[in-house]
């Protein structure tokens, strides 16, 4: 398990050196991580407009959007490198402060996104509707603590 452990935290930190090579300026993660947020952002909305009956629930498009928040997920992680938290940004510093309950709650939603895009693909509403619930409530946990209002 120690040797397990210890492989993971090598490979963060390579991957959070590796990440911070990305960005000149600490604006241009913070230009990045807003990119990828603001298409999560269309994407879940349109989901969600479909789950509170405001626009027709269309299988085809659901599954595209969920496979598209699925593929975005993996991407924000990487703007959030050493320096992006002062700026023209949302996030709060208690990201850099506490980055392994970040990193969870990151990985979380990673995992429901990918779950929600494989339930999407059945065209079964109701297993959708539980799996967009339980996606937007981490999304929201993860804003609640590390977004400024």
């Amino acid at each position: 398990m120690k040797k397990i452990m210890l492989s993971v935290l090598v490979a963060a930190t390579f991957s959070s050196a590796a990440f911070a090579d990305n960005f000149k300026k600490p604006e241009d993660a913070i230009e990045y991580r807003q990119d990828v947020f603001g298409a999560i952002v269309h994407n879940f909305g349109d989901m969600g407009a479909m789950m509170k009956g405001k626009k027709p629930f269309d299988a085809k498009v659901f599954e595209m959007r969920a496979q598209n928040v699925a593929a975005l997920s993996k991407m924000p992680g990487e703007g959030f490198v050493a320096g992006s938290d002062k700026g023209d940004t949302e996030a709060k510093s208690d990201i850099w402060s506490d980055k392994a309950d970040f990193d969870a709650k990151m990985e979380k939603f990673q995992v429901d996104a990918a779950k929600l895009a494989q339930v999407a693909a059945t065209g079964d509403k109701k297993a959708i509707k539980k799996a967009f619930g339980a996606t937007a409530k981490n999304c929201k946990a993860c804003h609640d603590s590390y977004k400024k209002d």
